[in-house]
C-alpha cells in the first residue's frame, strides 16, 4: 500500500473532526451567535476569528491530500478524474475562506459560493463514476446522494428565503464530512 493513500486517508479521517472541533469551539465563545440568523463566517469576525479560520485554513490544508489521494480508490475513467480535480479545487477554497474572512469583502462571498458548489459538484460526478462499475455501485449511490443533499439545502434555503445561511453550511458540510471520514477508512484500509 502506498505512503500516499495511507497519509490521504489519515488527512481525510482527522479534517472534520478538528474542523468541527474548532467551529463548535468558536460557536461555545459565542453567545451571540444563532443559528437561524447567522452565517457560519459570522465566527470568522471578532474574537472567535482566530479559532475559526484556523479550522478552515487547516481544514483545506489537510482534505487537498485526501482529495488527491482519493483517486486510487476510485473507477478510472473521466468522470471520476473531474471528480476528484473538482473536489481538489475544493480544498484551497476552503482554506480561502478561512485566510480572507467577511471583512476581506466580496471575496469571501466568491470563495463561500465556490466551496458550496464544487463539493456537491465533485460528489456527482465521482458518484456517477462509481455507479457505472459493479464494485462500486452502493458507494456510488451513497456519493451521489451525499452531493444531492448538499444541493438541496441551499436550493430549499434560497427558495424559501430562509434566515441566516449557518444551517445549509453545517448540513453541507456534515455531509461532506461523513464522506469524506468513510473514504479516508477505505484509503487506510487498502480498499
Amino acid at each position: 500500500m502506498s505512503r500516499l493513500r495511507i497519509v490521504s486517508g489519515i488527512c481525510g479521517i482527522a479534517a472534520p473532526g478538528l474542523i468541527f472541533s474548532l467551529i463548535f469551539l468558536a460557536i461555545g465563545l459565542a453567545p451571540w451567535f444563532n443559528w437561524n440568523r447567522n452565517a457560519l463566517s459570522d465566527l470568522g469576525v471578532g474574537a472567535t476569528a482566530p479559532i475559526f479560520n484556523s479550522a478552515l485554513i487547516a481544514g483545506g490544508l489537510l482534505l487537498l491530500p485526501f482529495s488527491i489521494g482519493l483517486r486510487q480508490t476510485l473507477p478510472r475513467g473521466a468522470l471520476s478524474l473531474l471528480g476528484t480535480i473538482l473536489l481538489s479545487l475544493g480544498m484551497p477554497v476552503l482554506s480561502g475562506i478561512g485566510l480572507f474572512p467577511e471583512t476581506a469583502g466580496h471575496i469571501h462571498l466568491y470563495l463561500s459560493v465556490a466551496f458550496f458548489t464544487l463539493l456537491p459538484l465533485s460528489f456527482l460526478f465521482i458518484g456517477v463514476s462509481e455507479l457505472r462499475h459493479p464494485r462500486s455501485r452502493t458507494s456510488g449511490i451513497a456519493t451521489m446522494l451525499a452531493g444531492f443533499l448538499a444541493a438541496l439545502v441551499w436550493a430549499l434555503h434560497w427558495s424559501f428565503r430562509l434566515g441566516g445561511v449557518a444551517v445549509p453550511e453545517a448540513i453541507s458540510a456534515l455531509l461532506g464530512s461523513a464522506w469524506a471520514v468513510a473514504k479516508g477508512v477505505k484509503l487506510v484500509a487498502g480498499r
